[in-house]
């Protein structure tokens, strides 16, 4: 009987344990693709929004990305029993035992940004054929200017440091609801060509058409004379340098990616006594119509617990509110802008390895 039951006996306790063995790779691949997309995703909105909030009060960013994810799984199964056939008054004795064991150990590797990697992607300025062609792609046109451009035909946008003039000029702000307008009503294009003198990218204002509406032929007229461009001109070229341009070209001043997220931490309202004891500089006023921030960042004592992303930084909790559409596309946009100005070899994408067997 021995013979019989003893196999039986192991075969109860091992195999219910093999199909979770079998099919631990094909599971952990379906839940960490998508886990350790979205917390890189979080981690990557937190040190963004970290970097914002301390430029607003001078210190340094530090950039650390994370260029490697191995995810090691281990799972063991055992099992055995014995049984005692010998003559006993109780009868025969069997033993079964059994044990499983799991183990999950992430590495993760991060690399700083440092050197000509840093200066590319975050202190040079980003160049109007690699941004301006987001409008084309559905990105509102006063938003993307608003971010990346610190002049544009002589306007000036807003700066932190930028002295009496720091809140920009009202004209500037008119010109971005005016190009908003035509890119709403389908009249304003920025098509992006290259030939053998290099990449360029246009501003192309649609002609008249008969029985138009004549808000639109306003701000067709207004953007013009904003920009100070030849009425018989069909396409403008945008022309890097403040100089630049001419009747049919549009001189064009770009920021880089610290001075865009240090234009994004001048309008956070910060605790009035870090104002007054000189830790950071006074909020930057809104001029030329504009009635709220690129992005609404809060600040407090503690942050909800849904906000849409979270940092603490000194005393207070900084947040931007889950509710708050307008700044949460705002903030991805300052992420896409990031990620195509990390355009050298060394700025990679991080390499998830998760082990299947």
């Amino acid at each position: 009987m021995s013979r019989i039951f003893l196999p039986l006996l192991l075969a109860s306790v091992v195999l219910p344990l093999l199909p979770g063995c079998l099919s631990l790779g094909t599971r952990a691949l379906k839940a960490d693709q998508v886990d350790y997309a979205r917390a890189l995703g979080d981690a990557n909105k937190r040190q963004i929004l970290t970097t914002v909030v301390g430029l607003r009060y001078a210190d340094e960013p530090a950039v650390l990305g994370v260029s490697q994810i191995i995810a090691a799984y281990q799972f063991d199964a055992t099992g055995g029993a014995t049984l005692n056939s010998r003559p006993d008054p109780g009868g025969p004795l069997a033993d079964v035992t059994g044990m499983v064991s799991y183990a999950n150990h992430p590495t993760f590797t991060f690399t700083p940004t440092t050197g000509e990697a840093y200066a590319t992607a975050y202190i040079r300025p980003l160049t109007p054929t690699l941004v301006l062609p987001l409008a084309e792609s559905g990105v509102p046109i006063d938003l993307l200017l608003r971010l990346t451009v610190q002049s544009i035909g002589g306007l000036q946008n807003g700066a932190l440091l930028g002295g009496p003039n720091g809140n920009g000029s009202p004209e500037f702000f008119e010109l971005l609801a005016t190009l908003r307008r035509l890119q709403l009503a389908g009249d304003l294009t920025i098509p992006y060509r290259q030939d053998a003198k290099g990449s360029h990218v246009s501003l192309v204002i649609a002609p008249a058409q008969p029985g138009e509406d004549a808000m639109v032929a306003r701000d067709r007229a207004r953007a013009r004379k904003l920009l100070n461009l030849s009425t018989q001109a069909k396409a403008y070229d945008f022309v890097a340098g403040p100089g630049a341009g001419g009747p049919a070209g549009i001189p064009i001043v770009t920021r880089s990616v610290l001075a865009i997220l240090s234009a994004l931490g001048a309008e956070i309202e910060v605790p009035p006594e870090d104002v007054a004891s000189g830790a950071t500089k006074a909020t930057l006023g809104l001029v030329g119509g504009e009635t709220r921030p690129i992005m609404i960042i809060h600040a407090g004592r503690k942050a909800p617990r849904d906000a849409y992303v979270t940092v603490a930084y000194r005393s207070s909790d900084y947040w931007i509110d889950a509710a708050d559409f307008d700044s949460k596309y705002a903030f991805t946009v300052v992420q896409d802008l990031m990620a195509l100005a990390q355009t050298t070899d060394t700025s990679k994408a991080p390499v998830v390895t998760i082990g299947a067997n």
